[in-house]
């Protein structure tokens, strides 16, 4: 099950350097609504080895300001506290299993 996160709880476990998944978006918009189910998908087929969840810009800016997210949806990929690979807009799942496979096996 997708998590709903807070910036201070992906900060938390961003700084805690577990491999993290985070989706930036917005209830009203589009794309968003597009990638949303394929995540919660992902979340839940990865839920023993990576934490991944959804920040509603809208309600918590904090952690979009900080890592630059400027457009959504922006999903951004942290190992060891550190961005390794973002997604920005739409795409197919088939890729973003491919990013979090290389996220868990680098």
């Amino acid at each position: 099950m997708k998590l709903e996160f807070t910036d201070e709880t992906a900060k938390e476990l961003i700084d805690s350097g577990e491999m993290v998944v985070v989706d930036f978006g917005a209830d009203w918009c589009g794309p968003c609504k597009m990638v949303g189910p394929m995540v919660e998908k992902l979340a839940e087929k990865y839920a023993d080895k990576v934490k991944i969840g959804k920040i509603n810009i809208d309600d918590y800016d904090v952690l979009a300001g900080t890592y630059g997210v400027r457009n959504i949806p922006t999903i951004l990929f942290f190992k060891d506290g550190e961005v390794i690979d973002k997604q920005v807009g739409a795409t197919q799942e088939t890729k973003l299993e491919e990013k979090i496979e290389n996220l868990i096996n680098t």
